[in-house]
């Protein structure tokens, strides 16, 4: 591959790493271009690169779209206030993580239609609500409610069409709706039929309208104008309370949310060294994962202990990145990669996948506690 052809790839693999660092911030802005990002990136090194070997980015892709999913939960720990929203998520965000791993593990396509990827449009949908309404307005019923319709009637009609049909949308637009031969250039294609463009956008932009009657004819009244910034949605949440929260958890290294981030860290990091073909063996990386995971944690337990919080969450990310790497190291000078050169390159992007997930757990989550404890309180009241 010409050496600017790597570039433009290295170049989406940066935007790819970096938009899903905005999801805890703006959720659903930076959700939807972190999905768009995954629809066109390979269209992207196709016309930039006609004809160009992209077997080596597969690898990437995977573990990317895994990488931003999971920054999706971790956002949900740091600002969903309706609890029943956030357990339902949970319980579609680890779902999906453990069909991804079996999936990886065997290769057979039908578990992706057992375990549909529903907690993302789920995440998409209470994101959605939140930009108007206060989420706490929801009733878990119809969160439930929200996740069942997800599930059966959008995803696993997807997940057939994708993994067991495995039939590309791009060749049937242009073989069935423009007739032309599937590959032809979208500006070929787009010549003669004008009208079918029209036509789309015109559906488009009556369904748009469609929503908007909705909205104001059939909906409660919005609490707020709309507002994209998770931040300037949330209800009063006292600095004290976070705290108090962060010593909580500081108390014991053994305890659920320890538990949580092994479980969340195994798997992903199994994941990952799959999809990136990291040829290490998975009881060494279990192992791995276990020691970042107690050392990381013990180390944070410490100085919330004594008082100190991590007032930069770059240089909490550079702590994680440096234990994680020299445990990485130790794992490498016990036993070499294999691959030389490119397996080096795999396991640097490896660590900072995990590492970025790591530190936004760990900053995350008295955020959450605290906020349950809050919404505890306030049920208390007569």
């Amino acid at each position: 591959m010409e050496p600017w052809a790597i570039g433009v790839g290295i170049g989406v693999i940066a935007a790819r790493f970096l938009v899903p660092l905005f999801i805890p911030l703006f959720p659903l802005p930076a959700m939807i271009a972190a999905l768009v990002l995954d629809a066109v990136d390979q269209t992207v090194f196709q016309a930039l690169a006609p004809g160009a070997d992209l077997a080596w980015y597969q690898g990437y892709d995977k573990a990317l779209d895994i990488y931003y999913l999971s920054i999706a939960y971790l956002a949900t720990l740091r600002n969903w206030t309706n609890i029943p929203a956030f357990q339902v998520s949970r319980f579609l965000y680890y779902y999906r993580l453990v069909g991804a791993t079996l999936f990886e593990a065997t290769g057979l396509r039908w578990l992706l239609l057992v375990f549909p990827n529903t907690f993302e449009y789920f995440f998409d949908a209470i994101e959605a609500i939140r930009t108007r309404w206060d989420p706490r307005r929801v009733s878990a019923a119809l969160v439930v409610g929200i996740a069942a319709f997800i599930w059966i009637v959008i995803k696993l009609p997807q997940e057939w069409w994708i993994h067991i049909a495995q039939l590309d949308v791009t060749d049937i637009v242009q073989e069935r709706i423009f007739g032309v031969p599937a590959g032809t250039p979208w500006a070929d294609t787009f010549a003669d039929q004008w009208w079918i463009v029209g036509a789309f956008v015109v559906v488009v932009v009556l369904l748009v309208l469609l929503a908007m009657w909705v909205v104001r004819n059939h909906l409660p009244p919005a609490d707020r104008p709309i507002t994209l910034s998770a931040d300037a949605q949330q209800p009063y949440l006292p600095t004290s309370a976070v705290q108090a929260a962060a010593t909580h958890v500081a108390g014991r290294l053994v305890s659920v949310a320890t538990l949580e981030k092994l479980v969340l860290l195994v798997l992903v990091t199994s994941i990952f060294g799959m999809m990136l073909d990291l040829r290490v063996p998975p009881v060494s990386l279990a192992i791995a994962v276990g020691i970042v995971v107690v050392v990381t944690t013990a180390i944070s337990h410490a100085m919330t202990r004594r008082g100190y919080t991590w007032d930069s969450a770059f240089r909490q990310f550079l702590v994680t990145t440096a234990v994680l790497g020299l445990v990485t190291l130790v794992l490498i000078a016990i036993s070499p990669l294999p691959g030389g050169g490119r397996s080096m390159v795999m396991t640097l992007f490896f660590v900072t996948l995990v590492s970025v997930l790591v530190t936004m757990y760990d900053r995350y989550l008295p955020r959450y506690l605290a906020r349950v404890r809050q919404t505890q309180l306030e049920a208390e009241l007569p």
